[in-house]
C-alpha cells in the first residue's frame, strides 16, 4: 500500500491526495480514509476533499477544542472509537513534530499490531505528502484559511519556518498573531552542525511597510548566517540593509541568538528588544540581562554586546514581542510578563507539548484583548534537552529536571 501510494504521488497534486489515500488505504483494509488539515490559527480541522471549498461536497469542519479529532491534534496521540459497528481510528498527521492535521480511517474489527503499524505508517507518509504537495498549492492555502489575509501577513507566513521542530537535543515552537493581519513581527530558527540559530524581530508600525522591514531584516539575517558570519556581523548587515532601503525612517528591534546544541552555551545579542526569559526546573524564571544595542535601522552608533549564558538540560528560553505582554483587557490591564511566563510554566507542568502550550497561550492573549489584537504578538520557545541525551520531542519533556537559578 505505502509503496503504491508513494509511487502514485509523484505525478499528483494536492487535490489528488484524498482519492489516492482513500483508494490505496482501502486496498489494505483501512476504509473510509479522510484527511483533515488544521487552519493557520489552529482552531478548526477542515476536510480535504479534492473538490475545493465551494463544490458542495460536504467536507467537514471540526473544532480543535471540542471534538475527538481535535483531541488527537492537540495531543498528537491516536484515538479510536466504535461508530455504527465499525472502529474509527483518528491519527495525528505530522511533519516531523509540526502538527498538520489528522487522518481518519475505519476497520471492521479491532486491528492487530500489524494493522496499527500500517495506519501509523500511512499517517507518517501523508504528512510528507502534504508538505510536498501543499507547498505549491493554492488549494491547500485556501483550506487552511478561514478569513481573508493581508498582503503583509502573506509575506510573513511565506517566509516563516515551520512553527515546530524537535530532535533529541532541542525543541523549538513558535506562535504568531494576528494570523491573518500580522505585519511587523517575525520569528526564525535554523540548525547548522551543532548550533541552533534563533531570532525574533519586531518592526516599527503595523502596516505593509512594517512587514517589508521585518522581511528584509530576516532575509538579511539568513543571508549572513548561511555565509557563516557572526551575530554581530549579521546585526551590522541588517542595519546597513534597512538604512539603504528606508534611510532611518524604519527600524526593527530584535534578539539574535545562537545555542550550542552540544554544550548548551547560549550566545545572544539584544537590539533594543525585550530580554529573553529563562525557565529552569519548570518553575524558576529570570530575565537574561544583556546591554542592548540600538534598534536596527536607527544608526545610533551604540556598540553591540555579545552576552553568554550556560544553559542546563531542561532549560527553556522564551523570546517574545511586546504584543504578548501588552495586550490589554477592557479595563486597561495588561496581560503582563508574569502572567505570560506563569501560563507557560503551568501548562508545561500539566504535560502539554510546547506547541500546544503556545496555541493555548495565544488564545488566552486574544481572549484577554476581547478577541482582537492591535499589535502583533509573537513568542518563540526553545528547550535544550542536553548534548546527546535522548528526549521526548512531542512532549518537549527532557530527561533532566534542573534545579536552582541560572548564572548571574
Amino acid at each position: 500500500m505505502l509503496r503504491a501510494l508513494l509511487r502514485a504521488s509523484h505525478l499528483s497534486a494536492f487535490e489528488d491526495l484524498p482519492s489516492l489515500v482513500a483508494r490505496h488505504a482501502g486496498e489494505a483494509g483501512l476504509h473510509g480514509a479522510r484527511i483533515y488539515v488544521v487552519d493557520i490559527q489552529e482552531l478548526v480541522l477542515r476536510e480535504a476533499t479534492g473538490q475545493g471549498l465551494d463544490a458542495g461536497t460536504g467536507g467537514q469542519e471540526l473544532r480543535v477544542d471540542a471534538t475527538l479529532a481535535g483531541r488527537v491534534f492537540r495531543s498528537a496521540q491516536s484515538h479510536s472509537a466504535v461508530v455504527d459497528g465499525r472502529t474509527q481510528h483518528w491519527l495525528p498527521v505530522l511533519d516531523g513534530t509540526s502538527r498538520l492535521g489528522v487522518l481518519r480511517v475505519e476497520t471492521e474489527h479491532e486491528p492487530d499490531d500489524q494493522t496499527r503499524a500500517t495506519m501509523e505508517d500511512l499517517a507518517s507518509l501523508l504528512g510528507m505528502l502534504l508538505v510536498a504537495k501543499g507547498h505549491n498549492s493554492d488549494s491547500y492555502a485556501r483550506l487552511t484559511r478561514v478569513s481573508p489575509m493581508t498582503v503583509s501577513a502573506e509575506m510573513q507566513w511565506t517566509l516563516m519556518p515551520p512553527r515546530t521542530f524537535a530532535n533529541k537535543r532541542v525543541t523549538i515552537a513558535a506562535a504568531m498573531e494576528p494570523a491573518y493581519a500580522t505585519a511587523g513581527d517575525a520569528f526564525d530558527y535554523a540548525l547548522a552542525d551543532d548550533t541552533a540559530h534563533l531570532a525574533v524581530f519586531d518592526a516599527m508600525g503595523h502596516d505593509t511597510s512594517a512587514g517589508l522591514t521585518a522581511n528584509l531584516a530576516m532575509a538579511t539575517c539568513r543571508n549572513q548566517r548561511r555565509q557563516g558570519n557572526s551575530l554581530t556581523e549579521a546585526r551590522d548587515a541588517i542595519e546597513a540593509t534597512l538604512l539603504e532601503q528606508f534611510a532611518r525612517s524604519r527600524y526593527t528591534t530584535a534578539v539574535l541568538a545562537d545555542l550550542g546544541l552540544e554544550s548548551g552555551m547560549l550566545t545572544w545579542l539584544n537590539c533594543g528588544h525585550h530580554p529573553p526569559v529563562l525557565i529552569r526546573g519548570r518553575r524558576w524564571t529570570t530575565h537574561l540581562t544583556c546591554r542592548p544595542t540600538h534598534p536596527m535601522g536607527t544608526d545610533l552608533g551604540l556598540p553591540a554586546t555579545l552576552c553568554r549564558e550556560q544553559l542546563e538540560p531542561g532549560d527553556q528560553l522564551l523570546l517574545y514581542t511586546d504584543g504578548i505582554i501588552e495586550a490589554r483587557d477592557a479595563t486597561g490591564h495588561e496581560f503582563g510578563r508574569d502572567r505570560f511566563v506563569d501560563f507557560v510554566i503551568r501548562h508545561q507542568a500539566d504535560g502539554l507539548a510546547a506547541p500546544e502550550t503556545l496555541r493555548r497561550l495565544v488564545r488566552a492573549v486574544l481572549d484577554h484583548h476581547d478577541g482582537h489584537l492591535n499589535d502583533d504578538a509573537t513568542v518563540l520557545l526553545c528547550e535544550w534537552h542536553g548534548g546527546t541525551q535522548a528526549a521526548s520531542p512531542l512532549t518537549g519533556v527532557s530527561p533532566h529536571r534542573a534545579a536552582g537559578g541560572p548564572a548571574s
